[in-house]
């Protein structure tokens, strides 16, 4: 028999998360519960700490100060191939510019591209048209249908409003947050 999931429980959830680099704080003290099943964009400029929390929610990075709790598992309690094994496990990117990561395998780099793109494996990421950003987002729209959670990281507002929910971002601290009245569906 399996484990049933209460459809309104945290699948992420940071509680007073500080990212610095050196002297420099990249997050301070971010706050944010993320439900199973939710579709949610992190929005903010550049600078703004959305790719570092995004890093940090997807084990890429760790923390310097706080706590990350992943699926009910405590982020910082993980190793490298804990993080590399929770990554394989239960979490799937998609990245805006199509770049390899240096610390994953080469599988892992091949596996990041199943969108429906590999025809389009010669063409510089300049050079992929809208279509494939509205095939993507239609994944994601569609992957969000059957009940995965989704998290977009943009600075982009007609990409935001696919969200459920927004989660803005300003000089590395939460701003607001807006709940999506009218989500394309």
């Amino acid at each position: 028999m399996g484990v049933a999931h209460n459809p309104q429980e945290a699948v992420i959830e940071t509680r007073q998360l500080y990212k610095r680099f050196g002297q420099v704080t990249a997050l301070e003290n971010i706050n944010i519960r993320i439900q199973r099943g939710e579709f949610v964009a992190i929005m903010g400029a550049s600078g703004s700490g959305k790719t570092t929390l995004m890093n940090i929610l997807t084990c890429l990075d760790t923390l310097t100060e706080g706590q990350v709790l992943l699926d009910g598992v405590d982020a910082a309690a993980l190793d490298e191939e804990g993080r590399r094994r929770f990554r394989a496990d239960k979490i799937g990117l998609v990245f805006q510019q199509f770049h390899l990561i240096p610390f994953l395998t080469a599988l892992e780099n091949v596996m990041l591209v199943q969108v429906g793109l590999e025809h389009r494996t010669d063409h510089l990421p300049s050079q992929l048209s809208e279509e494939n950003e509205q095939r993507v987002l239609a994944l994601l729209q569609d992957l969000h249908h059957q009940g995965r959670t989704i998290v977009m990281v943009t600075h982009n507002p007609e990409l935001g409003r696919f969200a459920d929910r927004i989660i803005r971002l300003q000089h590395g601290k939460y701003l607001s947050e807006e709940v999506q009245q009218h989500a394309v569906a």
